[in-house]
């Protein structure tokens, strides 16, 4: 009987630890989930506003992030203490444990290290067209760790920050003006005066070229099947892929109706009979 007694005895005394301790779990759980809620809302909220005070895109979305994760870390510490755990001690085995976890994890660290340098260097902004990390696309987003990149057909390609900085950057938006490169190949037969003629005739023709730079147009090379012509004239950047196209189709439909033969590759074979 007296066994009985001390078992239901000790039972009440662990009925309102019991308690408080699943009381204390739930309110951590409902700090933990309603403060990662808020944090999210709040970092949104102050991308807006930076938006809304013509501050760059990327630059937004990476101080958003950074935001987004300080007020993550607090409101789990929060969470943590809530539930009993002693948020000192945690934050002593933490540092005690950081040097492990940043040795483990220095491919993040570099990103996050290059995704500051990226917005304090600032190579490109959201909105340009670059070359980086091996990739190629519009700049949408530069985030703690990533940089995502939208290509023509609508990709999302996401490149971490420290491929980004560790190699070249090619920004394709930076100048409001760009050179096309063009070489144009005529036949050895074609009047090379005729055909430069003509090239200059179009380009004189569209309002899109610009006048100054002038566009160079000259004999560049003697192929072994072509007279080759740099045809290189400026234009805005945004119309340059457009400009391109419509160049080569206007020279290539006026060379066919003014007789200026366009070669391809071809060789002569000479057969040799000899009698037996």
């Amino acid at each position: 009987m007296n066994e009985l007694e001390s078992l239901f005895d000790q039972g009440s005394e662990l009925m309102p630890w019991l308690a408080d301790s699943v009381i204390n779990l739930v309110i951590g759980l409902v700090v933990f989930f309603v403060g990662k809620f808020i944090a999210s809302k709040v970092a949104r909220w102050c991308e807006k506003r930076l938006l809304k005070g013509s501050v760059d895109q990327a630059v937004a979305g990476f101080a958003s992030s950074i935001l987004y994760a300080l007020m993550f870390t607090g409101v789990a510490l929060m969470a943590l203490g809530q539930i009993g755990v002693e948020t000192t001690s945690f934050i002593a085995i933490l540092g005690a444990a950081g040097l492990a976890v940043g040795l483990a994890l220095q491919g993040s660290l570099s990103n996050f290290a290059s995704g500051v340098l990226i917005i304090i260097l600032r190579p490109f902004r959201s909105g340009d067209f670059i070359d980086a990390g091996g990739q190629m696309g519009t700049v949408n987003r530069i985030e703690l760790f990533h940089t995502h990149l939208k290509t023509p057909d609508n990709r999302v390609i996401i490149v971490p920050n420290s491929s980004v900085m560790n190699g070249s950057i090619v920004n394709f938006s930076r100048e409001s003006t760009r050179r096309l490169d063009l070489v144009i190949g005529i036949s050895y037969d074609a009047d090379i005066r005729l055909a430069k003629q003509i090239m200059e005739e179009i380009v004189n023709a569209d309002e899109r070229i610009l006048k100054d730079p002038a566009c160079l147009i000259a004999v560049s090379e003697l192929a072994d099947s072509s007279v080759n012509f740099f045809l290189r004239p400026w234009v805005a950047s945004g119309d340059y892929w457009t400009v391109r196209a419509d160049l080569l189709e206007k020279i290539k439909y006026t060379f066919d109706e003014r007789g200026v033969g366009i070669p391809y590759p071809q060789m002569d074979v000479h057969v040799h009979k000899q009698e037996s």
